[in-house]
């Protein structure tokens, strides 16, 4: 499996070249285009249930696992936002990633989403976090750019701006109230990371720029 990105940083699109009878797992709607030879097989991951837990994360009830059939074949990729795509190659370790972060995998990749710190994740903001354990590859895109901090000690961040993080990381998140809570609905969260390995963060969190469109939405008169 050979991956390119291109179009970066605004509208991220991976292009991955898969040899004769090769395999990558899709989340399900980030197919863009792709070679006649590609074959699609659409399941349930994990069981149904496991399938419903993703859903309440953001994600969709299933995902794909498209094989170039016979021949070499090319297959484009790209989320539903605007933002970039970052590809990691899992030599072993385990990332978290954002779960509506997640574009595709190498089969080979396990996604855990019941591992004991999904649940911290999800509050105000729907964060649902999966867990990838390799090797193999795997692709995630941001909303906005993707900014990367190496973290040696402890750093707090919002958690609307997490894509995804190493798993020399622990963490606790926390409720926060004050000005936010006169801007967004309810409380918001923070995670509170310490240890030392690599945070991903998207340069603008969905829920504001929600917000910010609010704002422009036509209401109704009261005399019409």
């Amino acid at each position: 499996m050979e991956i390119n990105l291109v179009s970066q940083p605004d509208y991220a699109m991976a292009e991955v070249d898969l040899a004769a009878d090769e395999q990558i797992v899709v989340e399900s709607g980030s197919m863009a285009a792709m070679s006649s030879n590609i074959e699609v097989k659409t399941e349930a991951k994990g069981g149904i249930w496991s399938s419903v837990k993703r859903v309440a994360g953001g994600e969709g009830f299933f995902i794909n696992t498209y094989t170039a059939e016979g021949a070499p074949g090319q297959i484009f990729l790209a989320p539903g936002h605007p933002g970039d795509i970052r590809h990691f190659k899992l030599s072993g370790e385990e990332l978290m990633i954002q779960s509506g972060s997640y574009i595709a995998s190498s089969p080979e990749v396990e996604l855990d989403t019941k591992w004991g710190g999904a649940k911290t994740f999800f509050g105000g903001e729907g964060l649902f976090m999966l867990r990838a354990s390799g090797p193999g590859d795997v692709l995630f895109g941001s909303f906005g750019a993707v900014h990367e901090v190496d973290v040696n000690g402890h750093y707090s961040v919002d958690t609307g701006h997490i894509v995804a993080f190493e798993s020399g990381l622990s963490f606790k998140v926390r409720k926060v109230g004050g000005l936010k809570s006169l801007f967004l609905s309810g409380e918001g969260l923070i995670c509170d990371f310490s240890g030392q390995g690599k945070l991903y963060l998207q340069t603008r969190k969905p829920a504001s720029f929600v917000h910010w469109l609010n704002q422009f939405r036509p209401v109704k008169s009261s005399n019409d």
